[in-house]
């Protein structure tokens, strides 16, 4: 049986993580990765070094999963908010028995708002990342993804979205 990695893209606050966590328990035989994971450093730098040592990491961690015969299933977050990001990543994997279901999670404006809003106010989040995200709504719009819009639904009604495809 081949195996299906999720690549789930979507803007700050979209509500990738939740749902691929969700999405993970509901596939059974699943692996998460979230690609903040490979970011968490102090101090944040973004340079060449550190965006080619995470795009290293991603895929090697990406690759353990799909090569190991525990795991039917593979989900993958992160922002990939251009399609060079998508396309570098999907070049770099073993995919030769692996069906890759790439998605977008969209949402509308005053949904985003909303919940980086909350995120703030739990401080998971801090205020500057508002102006950075909502920016970046419309560029998931021309990737080559599966678009699901989040927008009003619950957690619960985005995973079957995901999971049906």
């Amino acid at each position: 049986m081949a195996k299906t990695l999720y690549l789930i893209g979507g803007p700050m606050g979209v509500g990738k993580t939740t749902v691929g966590q969700t999405l993970k328990k509901q596939l059974g035989n699943c692996a998460f990765l979230d690609g903040d994971w490979c970011w968490d450093m102090d101090p944040f730098q973004v340079t060449p070094e550190t965006k080619e040592m995470v795009m290293e990491n991603i895929c090697d961690l990406l690759n353990r999963f799909i090569r190991c015969s525990v795991y039917d299933n593979i989900v993958f977050c992160w922002v990939m908010h251009e399609q060079s990001i998508v396309d570098e990543i999907v070049s770099k994997l073993d995919t030769e028995e692996c069906r890759v279901i790439k998605i977008s999670l969209i949402v509308d404006e005053a949904n985003l708002r909303k919940r980086l809003l909350s995120d703030i106010a739990n401080k998971i989040r801090t205020e500057e990342i508002m102006d950075k995200s909502i920016a970046r709504i419309q560029m998931y719009q021309v990737l080559d993804t599966v678009k699901i819009d989040t927008s009003n639904k619950s957690v619960c009604e985005i995973t079957e979205e995901n999971a049906a495809l």
